[in-house]
């Protein structure tokens, strides 16, 4: 993975004024994506994704914060950068008529991008060989791999993709999963906003979590899980009722999990600990299974209410849960 910062966004803010006052849709966001691989821009709806997108592609002015984009500031700068991003923020609209080959000849010309480089783009996104059917005849997933294909043309760095997965069915699903990550394996940034996790943890090699226009958590995939807020170990014992009483009086959360004990702790958790203490008042442990986190437990954790708190478009920003935390 190349070195360096594709996006870096400093105390991002865009703030609404609606019949009930101002509202932050971006509450000095930072974001951080590096050059290179699959980043997830990760949050519930309504957390200010595509109001941050729209900003860093100069859609929109931000209130105040900064963005750079190759180490070029946004938007001033974007003349010198625009041509190494490509975008798909809203449904693409092509011609229904035509073939998905005609259509990105048409818009090849309007870029000026080489007529070579649209069977190129076709093969990239796995349309080769339906390049010459009518649009109107593809399934969703296939017009959003042609939507893909359109931001191909002019070779970009940066692949920007807001909810690319929106409206598809499973098939759909798995196939533009599969051409992002081609994407990224072929030297290409990729930048993609999602609220549902299981789209983006399976290929996103860095991921930020924001709720409420603020960051709340950053790093790799991996790394985010080990910083997790709590840890769990199933526990099979005979006693069960003895053996909540001891645990529970030791700090522990205990709850049943089907004819065993779910043992969770927000501190470090050694499975071997919970053996000792029963061990010491004669229970013996007959199951011990650490319960592995996964990226949704922690995005859930993250995004609820009572950890986002109040929105305010002017007060301090919470410390987000960055990855070298956990490290330390």
């Amino acid at each position: 993975m190349a070195g360096g910062l594709a996006v870096e966004v400093r105390d991002l803010r865009k703030i609404y004024r609606t019949r009930r006052g101002r509202q932050a849709a971006v509450a000095g966001l930072d974001l951080s994506v590096p050059r290179g691989g699959v980043h997830g821009f990760l949050g519930p709806n309504g957390a200010g994704k595509t109001t941050t997108i729209r900003m860093l592609l100069g859609l929109i002015a931000a209130d105040s914060g900064s963005i750079l984009i190759f180490d070029h500031p946004i938007p001033s700068g974007i003349n010198q950068v625009i041509s190494r991003v490509g975008a798909i923020v809203e449904q693409p609209r092509f011609f229904p008529a035509f073939t998905g080959r005609k259509n990105l000849i048409l818009l090849a010309r309007g870029i000026g991008a080489p007529p070579s480089r649209v069977d190129q783009v076709l093969a990239e996104v796995g349309l080769g060989d339906r390049g010459r059917d009518r649009f109107g005849k593809y399934s969703l997933g296939m017009k959003q791999r042609l939507a893909i294909a359109a931001t191909l043309l002019k070779d970009p760095d940066l692949l920007i993709f807001d909810e690319p997965t929106n409206g598809l069915d499973p098939a759909g699903i798995h196939e533009i999963r599969d051409t992002m990550r081609g994407l990224a394996d072929r030297g290409k940034t990729v930048l993609v906003s999602s609220h549902i996790l299981s789209e983006v943890a399976q290929i996103a090699d860095t991921v930020s979590i924001i709720g409420r226009g603020r960051l709340l958590a950053e790093g790799t995939v991996a790394e985010l899980l080990r910083t997790g807020g709590s840890e769990s170990v199933r526990v099979g014992v005979a006693d069960r009722r003895r053996a909540v009483e001891l645990l529970t009086r030791a700090g522990y959360e205990v709850s049943a999990d089907d004819g065993g004990l779910l043992v969770t702790s927000t501190e470090h958790l050694e499975p071997s600990k919970i053996t000792e203490l029963l061990a010491r008042s004669g229970l013996y442990v007959n199951e011990l299974v650490p319960m592995r986190a996964d990226l949704e437990s922690v995005f859930l954790e993250l995004t609820t209410d009572d950890h986002l708190g109040a929105a305010d478009p002017t007060g301090d920003r919470p410390q987000p849960r960055r990855a070298q935390e956990g490290q330390q």
